[in-house]
């Protein structure tokens, strides 16, 4: 089975035979048979040179780079393997399509703005009174087929999403000030942890991306630009309720993560190694988790769950069938 592998220790990976082999600092070593690989995330200093780099690119293995921060700095994506001029034509003629593109994209928020509301339904009905809240989201929901045009639809989405964050405060059992989501740079331990988080989902459903014919450049949601695989941006909104902020939830309501695991100093904005660990193992795990898929009546992990939504999406553009975004139902 392929899995993702972290780099955490500073050192030099390298080719051997058919393994990739690091070295770190300490001289210590470690083999990894390349068929075992997924995708690489390196999380601090590594040496790289050309000749692994094209031995990656041989198995469109994607390498995902971090700064000390912890912060998302881009992604080595290998040329792509899987291509179709047949839906590159239909994903550009979506997008400049205007009505095509709307649409799209109003499901892309019908789905991430009912996840939302199923986190909040899950925690109003454990004891967190969250009806008002749920009320506004609620009212909010009913406008998005009302929208003529993208900008109002993430006006509306951005409305959600600032009632959603004020919410945490009472979702969270540890007194950590929370007033309102800040990104560039974040500015306390919540939304460093969110930003993280929220990186790790964009960093695999781009992985998810490239193991089809979709290009991961052209979105609907999001304003296609340079420097950014946007459609990941437009998938990972969907995941988001339900990986990320789930996780969060249940990390620091069991006290697994508190600010203890920031540095105060750097205002938070570093999250310390070994709780960085910790997240991107419960990451890993919660991909892995399965469910009971209502439509195709198996289990499903999370992971795939990712893939199927992009083949969705794809059926939706050759196909120019209606788009649903995935809700969960639990």
């Amino acid at each position: 089975m392929k899995q993702s592998y972290y780099l955490y220790r500073s050192g030099r990976i390298q080719r051997k035979d058919n393994t990739l082999e690091i070295v770190y600092k300490d001289n210590t070593k470690k083999s990894i048979p390349v068929e075992r690989v997924d995708d690489i995330y390196v999380m601090t200093e590594f040496d790289f040179n050309t000749t692994l780099l094209n031995f990656l690119a041989q198995y469109g293995i994607n390498v995902h780079f971090f700064n000390y921060y912890g912060f998302y700095t881009g992604t080595y994506y290998p040329k792509e393997s899987l291509i179709s001029g047949k839906l590159l034509i239909k994903q550009v003629e979506s997008y400049t399509n205007k009505e095509k593109r709307l649409k799209i994209a109003k499901a892309f928020i019908e789905a991430a703005s009912y996840n939302i509301y199923r986190n909040l339904t899950y925690y109003n009905n454990r004891g967190k009174d969250l009806s008002n809240y749920m009320k506004e989201i609620e009212f909010l929901r009913t406008q998005i087929p009302l929208t003529k045009d993208v900008q109002e639809l993430m006006g509306i989405e951005g409305n959600i999403r600032k009632i959603y964050y004020g919410t945490w405060n009472i979702i969270i059992n540890q007194d950590i000030a929370f007033e309102k989501r800040v990104k560039n740079p974040p500015d306390n331990a919540i939304n460093s942890l969110i930003s993280y988080v929220n990186t790790m989902i964009y960093t695999r459903v781009l992985s998810e991306i490239y193991k089809t014919q979709l290009n991961p450049t052209i979105s609907y949601l999001h304003e296609p630009s340079e420097r950014r695989f946007s459609l990941c941006l437009d998938i990972a909104e969907i995941f988001k309720p339900i990986i990320g902020d789930r996780l969060i939830f249940a990390m620091l309501n069991k006290k697994q993560i508190t600010e203890k695991d920031f540095e105060k100093g750097l205002n938070f904005l570093y999250i310390k190694d070994s709780a960085r660990k910790d997240i991107t193992k419960q990451i890993d795990l919660r991909l892995q988790t399965t469910i009971k898929h209502k439509k195709l009546d198996r289990e499903v992990s999370y992971e795939y769950l990712i893939r199927l939504e992009i083949y969705k999406l794809i059926k939706t553009l050759l196909e120019e069938i209606e788009y649903e975004g995935f809700k969960m139902w639990w």
